[in-house]
């Protein structure tokens, strides 16, 4: 019988193993950031103990850092944050990428674009989007607290082998239809529960010929479907992508890594525990609606109405929703007007993501009656589009250009949605406050977000490229 990708490296990671118990797994690689850690290095020094591996340790700041004014932070819980990791980064040997490194940015977009994340590797970060970097053919997750201690001191974690779930998306996407909107599309079908105890491999003709930018999208919202990682098997799009990178191998140490890594991708007569199919051509762009993510629908649909609930349960769920976004059953979605957009975090802040965003608003305006904001992923990722002059296009269009950061994917620093307003938002998460208190949050993709600034509401994106608006 075949193995899967899941099979092939967490046999590989198994440092000790008994029957009935959790496995002893080696992690590869563990990304730190400024909010999960400070309790795990006060944990370390307590116990006298030092990081095991500093060299398979890398940390930045992301959640809490201003997006304007750098060099003024004004929250003082913000400001500890930062200085305790950069104290405690010089102390146990750590690399970081602090606020003044060129390299600086959200933890999920750095490590692949400097090369850390590889195919075959575990991952940990002290963040739930860790499952990003399973684009790339790595095993991701996102850890507690004191499991960030625990990888710190012994570069080990004790995990439960999950189970493996293979999505197969196939067919042809139509013109308009982004990666996000393929994300979006599954949990609307599948619910937030559907990945529980599993780690999902995407896979069909249509992940085939995505970019890894669009393969990282797909990955860093598993999470959202309750999956405990996403992944795709490793081929000539992610070595190509990989190839020069700062921290990738080079010359012939790259060539045989390549031979490694193509033999991760999960045999033909692999089994998996369960299996979805996608069929590509039914998704159309989506734009969430309610307050967690599989509560979203085509632009083209409306917001469902109570009678069409399968329980009580789902009819309470849809009217607090409502109730909270400030919206009515059966509402058009191309009704919903917007106060905000939000186009960056850590699923789609790249460069690829605002290209398309830059098409879409080229020569226009936002509407009169809304702020937009661009926070590019990475410092790298900024500088390659101010050389493109994307920021060009977007400032004169009215867009607010800021430094990389996480920013207004969630309420830890200053870029916040005012309570009762909504914002088209190309972030991961539409929860209750996530944006700020009372803030109202709509999931789309970038070019949805973009269209959204221009119009004030939501349009048919597909129609619009269609008809070549854009």
């Amino acid at each position: 019988m075949g193995k899967t990708i899941i099979d092939k490296i967490w046999e590989k990671h198994v440092v000790h193993q008994e029957e009935g118990k959790p496995d002893l797994i080696y992690i590869d690689l563990h990304l730190v950031h400024e909010v999960t850690s400070p309790q795990a290095f006060s944990g370390l020094r307590m116990k006298n103990r030092k990081v095991r591996k500093p060299e398979r340790t890398f940390a930045t700041m992301d959640h809490n850092v201003p997006t304007v004014n750098r060099n003024k932070i004004d929250d003082p819980v913000a400001l500890n944050q930062m200085t305790t990791l950069e104290k405690n980064c010089l102390e146990f040997g750590i690399p970081l990428a602090g606020m003044d490194s060129p390299e600086q940015g959200i933890v999920h977009v750095i490590g692949p674009e400097l090369g850390l994340t590889q195919p075959g590797m575990t991952i940990v970060c002290g963040d739930s989007h860790t499952s990003t970097h399973g684009a790339f053919g790595a095993i991701a997750f996102g850890i507690g607290t004191s499991e960030v201690e625990h990888v710190l001191a012994t570069q080990t974690l004790w995990q439960t082998k999950p189970k493996a779930l293979n999505i197969e998306i196939n067919g042809q996407l139509r013109k308009g239809v982004t990666a996000k909107d393929v994300i979006l599309y599954i949990l609307s079908q599948n619910g937030v529960n559907f990945g529980q105890g599993y780690v999902i491999e995407y896979s069909g003709e249509v992940i085939k010929k995505m970019t890894m930018e669009e393969r990282m999208t797909i990955c860093n919202m598993s999470i959202e479907g309750g999956a405990r990682a996403g992944l795709v098997s490793p081929d000539e799009t992610t070595f190509s992508y990989l190839e020069g990178r700062k921290h990738a191998p080079k010359g012939r140490e790259f060539e045989k890594a390549i031979q490694n890594w193509s033999e991760l991708a999960s045999d033909k007569d692999a089994v998996f525990d369960k299996v979805i199919s996608v069929d590509a051509t039914k998704i159309t762009p989506m734009v969430s609606w309610g307050t967690n993510p599989s509560m979203t629908s085509s632009v083209r649909e409306r917001i469902p109405l109570l009678e069409d609930c399968n329980s009580k349960i789902e009819q309470k769920s849809l009217e607090n929703a409502l109730a909270y976004m400030g919206l009515e059953a059966g509402q058009k979605i191309a009704d919903i007007e917007i106060q905000h957009v939000f186009i960056g975090s850590c699923t789609n802040s790249r460069l690829e993501d605002l290209r398309q965003a830059a098409e879409m608003v080229k020569g226009k305006n936002i509407h009169p009656k809304v702020r937009a904001l661009v926070v590019p992923g990475s410092q790298q990722i900024k500088r390659q589009a101010e050389q493109e002059g994307l920021d060009q296009i977007f400032q004169m269009a009215g867009f607010e250009w800021r430094e990389s950061g996480c920013s207004m994917c969630l309420s830890m620093n200053n870029d916040i949605v005012p309570s009762g307003e909504h914002c088209a938002s190309t972030s991961n998460r539409n929860f209750e406050g996530r944006q700020g208190s009372g803030a109202r949050t709509h999931l789309v993709s970038p070019v949805m977000a973009a269209a959204a600034a221009i119009y004030g509401r939501f349009v048919d994106v597909s129609e619009l490229v269609e008809a070549e608006v854009i």
